[in-house]
């Protein structure tokens, strides 16, 4: 039994440090975070700011959260160690107190997921502008493809049961709207987009899930197969840009990067006047 006491007494001393030297740990961290290069991007998007801002909100609240709790578990655990002639209290319970701890954080909770819900819904959600510079991106494992409407502003059909070497997206060549279209199979061309003007981009898949990532403009968005999903935004800086896919999709997943680049819509539109069409390289 003396034993046992010791032992209680020892770890009443030795987990309040542990506890100490965790919360250290965590708000260096947080603290150097962006000297190491372990935050955010480099914002580069309108939209982005809303979401930088929700991000660090929601961290300061719950790391304020961790530090009480962890806090208040290590003062009590020091406080509350084994003693000689020490009798454990008979605490049953406490309404008031046990309304509070549950309905504070449920506030809070609550606050942040409409808060989110809300950002999600604008950003998902509201329609892009009419004039919006439109594109469609392909993923196949382990690649992505870029098509552009060309100068009518229109995609052309495309059918999977067309697809072959020459024709790797299977555009419909009958449908008029495709011939001016202009195409890159995949790995094989950049992805070139105006600054300060609404973007669109058209996701699909040719095989499994890929998920179309570029962190600076903090977008996001699933490619499924089968079906057609939209991401749109508004690029604030010029640059060169890596598309990664964050979505597992097989033992090549790690090579999937493509190249974004952001320039002047006007160079942007002479870069694709230089391109070649559908009408040029399919017969």
């Amino acid at each position: 039994m003396p034993t046992q006491k010791r032992v209680g007494r020892i770890e009443g001393v030795l987990l309040p440090l542990l506890l100490v030297v965790l919360m250290i740990v965590a708000a260096v961290t947080v603290a150097f975070a962006r000297h190491f290069g372990w935050w955010l991007r480099p914002l580069a998007s309108e939209h982005g700011a809303a979401i930088d801002r929700l991000f660090v909100i929601t961290l300061v609240i719950t790391g304020l959260v961790f530090i009480l709790v962890q806090s208040l578990l290590a003062l009590f655990v020091f406080r509350y160690r084994g003693e000689n002639g020490r009798r454990a209290i008979f605490y049953p319970d406490n309404p008031r107190l046990e309304i509070t701890w549950t309905v504070i954080p449920a506030v809070i909770l609550t606050a942040l997921i409409v808060s989110g819900g809300r950002l999600w819904s604008r950003i998902q959600l509201t329609p892009p502008p009419p004039d919006a510079f439109a594109v469609e991106v392909w993923g196949q494992q382990f690649k992505w493809a870029i098509r552009y409407p060309g100068k009518d502003g229109k995609f052309g059909r495309t059918d999977m049961r067309l697809i072959r070497g020459d024709n790797p997206l299977g555009i419909d060549t009958k449908d008029p709207a495709s011939k001016d279209d202009i195409f890159f199979p995949a790995g094989e061309g950049e992805l070139h987009i105006p600054v300060g003007k609404p973007v669109v981009i058209y996701l699909r898949s040719k095989d499994v899930i890929h998920s179309f990532y570029v962190p600076q403009f903090r977008v996001k968005q699933d490619a499924v197969p089968g079906m057609v999903t939209r991401i749109w935004f508004v690029p604030t800086k010029k640059g060169t840009f890596e598309i990664a896919c964050a979505e597992l999709c097989g033992q090549g997943h790690y090579t999937m990067r493509g190249v974004l680049i952001v320039e002047d819509e006007a160079k942007v539109r002479e870069w694709l006047a230089q391109q070649s069409t559908v009408a040029d390289l399919i017969p």
